[in-house]
């Protein structure tokens, strides 16, 4: 019985090995596994007995295989079937007639098994026909602040962002809400009540210019701004896009619909004791020139910024603009810490009423979604 046990896990040896794909190397010696993936360069084997080995590709003299296996040559062609190695060159039994019969070493790009093949072409199949519901990622960032005691205060912001990105478009879903009381002193005041919502789609018609349409909504109660509808358009270049940064510049025509309630200012002169501010609405084209920049400062870090300018057209001498920066650090994979600084300015603000709204505020990051392609 001692005997034959250590036959039997021989054979068991043998067997395993005859079923697996063998990959020669320069040195003589033989590894057995699977071959799963290989872009040129390295070449992926998963062992049963090894676990995952990364293969450089110079050290392999020949590649035999089990399983069907899927070459891609420099030339873009594309080699399938089982894999042998003859006088130097990997031989594809079972390729079509009009394809080469084999292939050098150096001529290949890439080599997948059939599931990882399948992977890939179904990105590529993703990426030529994306579905509206592809590509989106995103962040939820909120914060809040409480005091009791002597005093009594609340604060709570709370942004959202949502973007889906293809090599050829992209679409920017946002909106950021502060809202702030006191309660020290009766009755509650309001310190802070605003929104700011809107979508904005580019386009890429070239390497580097791009078209793009934006839609803004914004409400602000301690400045009586019931609702500014902002729309437009227009022409955008990329000045720096690559992996770690991405600076835009963009210039083009929106309109905008300013609508402020009413509301009453103490009369230093009375009677009577209060004066009352009448609602009006402000329609204005607009000229808008503004950029964006993202930069990641590390590999958990990132900055982004984004500035717009819009100098009146129907009002000429009224402006405003709009600024926004973010630094989030992460701290998982889906959760980060994130620094927010938000500042909207009006040159026309309302009677007694200042021209400047500037927000901070800090805390979680929540992301979603894969990141950009």
């Amino acid at each position: 019985m001692r005997r034959i046990l250590p036959r039997v896990f021989a054979l068991l040896l043998l067997a395993s090995a005859a079923r697996a794909d063998q990959v020669t190397l320069k040195n003589g010696d033989r590894l057995s596994g699977k071959i799963v993936n290989g872009d040129g360069k390295t070449l992926l084997l998963k062992s049963d007995f090894a676990g995952d080995v990364t293969i450089q590709w110079d050290a392999i003299t020949g590649i035999e295989s089990t399983a069907p296996l899927n070459l891609t040559l420099k030339d873009g062609a594309r080699l399938s079937g089982i894999v042998t190695t003859r006088d130097g060159k990997f031989v594809v039994t079972g390729t079509p007639a009009a394809a080469p019969p084999a292939a050098a070493k150096e001529g290949i790009v890439a080599v997948r098994n059939d599931a990882e093949q399948r992977a890939v072409d179904d990105q590529a199949e993703r990426l030529a026909h994306p579905k509206f519901t592809y590509f989106w990622r995103g962040t939820f960032d909120s914060g809040l602040a409480l005091t009791r005691g002597n005093s009594e205060t609340a604060s709570f912001t709370f942004a959202a962002k949502a973007i889906r990105e293809t090599s050829r478009d992209k679409i920017t879903v946002y909106g950021d809400y502060i809202f702030a009381n006191n309660n020290s002193v009766p009755p509650s005041v309001t310190t802070a009540n605003a929104l700011d919502a809107g979508i904005r789609g580019d386009l890429n018609i070239g390497s580097r210019t791009f078209v793009f349409a934006t839609t803004d909504f914004q409400t602000n109660e301690l400045q009586h701004l019931d609702l500014r509808s902002v729309f437009g358009g227009g022409f955008g270049y990329h000045v720096f896009h690559t992996p770690a940064t991405t600076f835009d510049i963009f210039g083009g025509i929106t309109y905008d619909r300013d609508s402020f309630g009413s509301y009453q200012i103490t009369n230093p002169t009375p009677p009577p004791v209060f004066n009352v501010i009448p609602s009006s609405v402000q329609n204005s084209a607009e000229a808008l020139v503004g950029e964006e920049f993202d930069k990641k400062l590390s590999s958990r870090s990132t900055l982004t910024e984004r500035f717009s300018f819009f100098p009146n057209l129907s009002h000429t001498g009224d402006y405003r603009f709009q600024l926004d920066a973010n630094i989030a650090t992460q701290v998982k994979t889906w959760l980060s810490w994130q620094v927010t600084i938000s500042d909207r300015y009006i040159s026309y603000p309302p009677t007694t009423l200042k021209a400047n709204d500037i927000v901070m505020s800090t805390g979680l990051r929540i992301i979603w979604g894969k990141p950009k392609m």
